[in-house]
């Protein structure tokens, strides 16, 4: 019996997947536990791990190729090769839709009114994505029969058992099935008019300013990060009312005690403190001191978070990425400079697990590197805050009634006016600044 190994969803934001390597080729056994490719999703190179056993039998989406979630990848025993699901493809006909959901609903009546218990010590065999829903839905598979080939549970079964009631399991099998494929057939053909009559997804405004490209130009296909990135950051514009602030703060002080701290690191911890080190560290405890800026906007009511979640801008060949520091408030500054460093190495790399993006409260970005003294930052949603960083610079400034040069640094504030207003902002914004003329305070 052919069993399908499909694309799963490795993140809360991926639509589509990269098929970057093959582990395996077709005539090669494969157990369960087995690592049979590799995927780059939007946020990071996941290995995909076998769950079925079998001899893998074709290989659907070559190596570069993109799928979205649900597809089928390759199939494993089965000697037909196994097309993606029409009703998950974004090129299928409107027919092979409707035979592909009569199909689905067929199988949510036959679970609904059959239902299984698997005994004891018993291998369920689940695709990854029904896993995934049964935990959010909170439903025992012990308890689904599965539809798909070999007796597989997948998101279908899972989704029709926690629809499922007393009511529904005693009703005629044959009049339910009548009435989820009327349904159903209402669901498509409602999806067929609203694709006909909605406008189309790009305005005609914005496809009228659209580059033309010559032959001399190169054309740059987005990848997933890309994606998600230029969607992200166009539904920030679009619906966060941003404002900004700046100032200046004297890192003379902050750039003293690095020194110091470094000197004696060299010789116990090995750990090299970066600049950046210390403003996260004033971040966090300026948060902890103004807690209102760790906040984000859910439509009737704002969401205080009891915890700080760094997200810290890292970027990589093809955009940026922003792994999060958990707990942070819990966490030394040495603590918090391993973290980020090691994120930092695993990013270039795409070895970043999708757990590590989630849980951002606030975000640092740091363009000092580049040399680039100031900049405002785009807030990243649903967050209300982000910090923005520019390099140290030498410059002349008034002490005590004399110019002497000064070591400086701007610092940008961007936030999400809706949960953030001025005052709070400035409030947190004169924390961080006095923690890094004051840099001891934040080590205490």
């Amino acid at each position: 019996m052919a069993v399908n190994i499909e694309m799963p969803k490795l993140s809360d934001t991926m639509t589509e997947g990269t098929l970057l390597k093959w582990h395996k080729k077709v005539g090669d056994r494969v157990e369960i536990g087995d690592i049979i490719a590799e995927v780059e999703t939007d946020k990071a190179t996941m290995e995909m791990e076998a769950f079925d056993d079998g001899v893998l039998t074709a290989i659907n989406i070559p190596e570069g190729g993109k799928a979205t979630i649900g597809s089928v990848l390759a199939v494993l025993d089965g000697n037909d090769v196994v097309s993606s699901p029409a009703a998950e493809s974004a090129t299928a006909s409107t027919g092979a839709q409707v035979a592909a959901v009569a199909s689905a609903a067929v199988a949510q009546v036959v679970a609904a009114a059959a239902p299984v218990v698997h005994a004891a010590g018993e291998r369920i065999k689940s695709s990854p994505l029904a896993r995934k829903v049964a935990a959010t839905l909170n439903v025992d598979l012990n308890q689904i029969a599965g539809s798909g080939p070999g007796g597989r549970i997948v998101r279908q079964d899972v989704e029709a058992a926690s629809q499922s009631t007393t009511q529904a399991a005693a009703s005629a099998p044959k009049a339910a099935s009548s009435s989820v494929l009327a349904s159903a057939a209402a669901a498509l053909a409602a999806a067929s008019k609203s694709r006909a009559t909605s406008p189309a997804s790009a305005p005609t405004p914005v496809a009228a300013i659209l580059p033309v490209a010559k032959a001399e130009d190169q054309i740059i296909e987005l990848s997933s990060l890309r994606k998600i990135i230029a969607s992200r950051l166009l539904t920030s514009k679009q619906t966060i009312p941003h404002f900004y602030l700046h100032v200046e703060a004297d890192a003379a002080p902050l750039m003293s005690l690095r020194k110091q701290i470094n000197d004696q690191a060299s010789t116990t911890t090995g750990n090299k403190y970066s600049v950046n080190d210390f403003i996260m560290k004033a971040l966090i405890n300026a948060t902890m001191a103004v807690p209102a800026i760790n906040s984000s906007f859910a439509g009737d009511h704002i969401v205080r978070f009891g915890s700080v979640g760094l997200s810290v801008a890292i970027a990589i060949e093809d955009g940026l990425v922003t792994p999060v520091v958990k707990n942070a408030e819990t966490k030394s500054l040495l603590q918090i400079s391993r973290e980020v460093k090691d994120f930092a190495v695993r990013a270039k790399d795409r070895k970043l697990r999708p757990d590590e993006f989630d849980g951002g409260t606030i975000t640092i970005s740091n363009l000092g590197a580049w040399g680039i003294e100031s900049f405002d930052a785009i807030v990243n949603p649903p967050q209300a805050a982000i910090l923005s960083v520019g390099a140290v610079i030498e410059k002349p400034v008034v002490k005590n009634g004399q110019i002497v040069v000064g070591q400086r640094i701007n610092l940008g504030l961007s936030c999400d006016h809706r949960v953030v207003d001025g005052a709070i902002a400035a409030a947190f914004l004169s924390e961080v600044k006095k923690l890094i003329e004051s840099p001891a305070l934040m080590l205490v």
